[in-house]
């Protein structure tokens, strides 16, 4: 009877990405390690909502068992990145564990902002296990029209 292997084609495409990564890499920014990885590899992906009202747009993310030290907020150049990491608690050595389905370690978001946000208004609070962060909005740049005399 001849073996019959599964085709599992996320573990091939992670396996692409990370041979992808090890021989061209991808320039490090300025201030950026020089071995980062051209795709941030996450382990779990929190649950967001996004939520907009006529003065702000509010995000919230589910991130238990977390504290505000784990979380890192930014907005840079219309982005903002909420990541962090969720530790395995250590295992005491009593008992037998049966299962495991809460999951651990590094994650990141990202979200490109509308041109009528403004970022120096982000505000970020933690309580309870959920991030909310509130950015308020504003009138959006136009552009402006020169006239040129053409002589």
């Amino acid at each position: 009877m001849p073996n019959i292997s599964r085709w599992n084609p996320i573990a091939e495409f992670n396996d692409l990405l990370s041979r992808y990564n090890q021989h061209f890499g991808s320039p490090a920014l300025p201030g950026e390690s020089e071995n980062r990885e051209l795709f941030h590899r996450t382990d779990w992906i929190p649950a967001v909502d996004v939520r907009e009202t006529a003065e702000n747009y509010q995000i919230q993310a589910d991130l238990p068992g977390m504290t505000k030290d784990d979380i890192k907020v930014t907005v840079e150049n219309g982005v903002l990145n909420i990541e962090g990491e969720r530790k395995k608690e250590e295992e005491s050595g009593e008992g037998t564990q049966h299962r495991v389905e809460r999951v651990y370690g590094r994650f990141v978001r990202r979200f490109t902002l509308p041109d009528n946000v403004d970022e120096e208004s982000a505000d970020a609070k933690f309580q309870n296990g959920i991030l909310t962060l509130t950015l308020k909005k504003t009138e959006p740049s136009r552009p402006k029209a020169i006239n040129v005399e053409v002589h």
